[in-house]
């Protein structure tokens, strides 16, 4: 069965441990801006919010990519990255609703959460349990679809 990374914004303290930790994972270093996870900081509402790749269903990333580089993993339904197919175009950038496929000048890159095959760094490292790796079932998909939409609807009533 697919696995999914549960948020629960309402269990976020805004710590970044989860950024960190990412980082740490995928780049072997403490340089924020290589973390696959960001988190939101609604200051004014004392709300933050993790965010990572949502392996959506009907994936726009996966869509506009005019090379395969992003794809879908057919026995996971992960939605992958090959950095060796990628001609760099940033159409997935663009096309993710929620700006979490993102490019990186440094490493020229796209950065995108893979789940850590199967062994999310964020979700170990987090002490408040504000992110769960759980099965992707049709009651957390939908919650987690339900909650994706209403971040959306909140970034987009607050631009900048």
């Amino acid at each position: 069965m697919a696995k999914m990374i549960m948020v629960h914004p309402d269990r976020c303290v805004g710590c970044k441990s989860c950024v960190a930790a990412c980082a740490f994972e995928h780049e072997g270093s403490q340089r924020l801006e290589a973390s696959r996870v960001h988190v939101f900081n609604f200051d004014f509402e004392g709300v933050n919010v993790p965010m990572m790749c949502q392996h959506c269903s009907d994936a726009a990333c996966v869509t506009v990519c005019p090379t395969g580089a992003m794809h879908r993993n057919p026995e996971t339904s992960v939605i992958e990255y090959d950095a060796s197919r990628c001609i760099r175009c940033r159409m997935c950038t663009m096309a993710c609703p929620f700006g979490n496929s993102v490019y990186d000048a440094l490493t020229d890159t796209i950065l995108k959460c893979d789940l850590c095959n199967g062994d999310p760094a964020c979700v170990k490292v987090c002490p408040s349990d504000a992110l769960e790796y759980v099965d992707d079932t049709v009651s957390t998909f939908s919650r987690q679809k339900n909650f994706a939409a209403k971040l959306k609807e909140t970034i987009q009533e607050f631009p900048g």
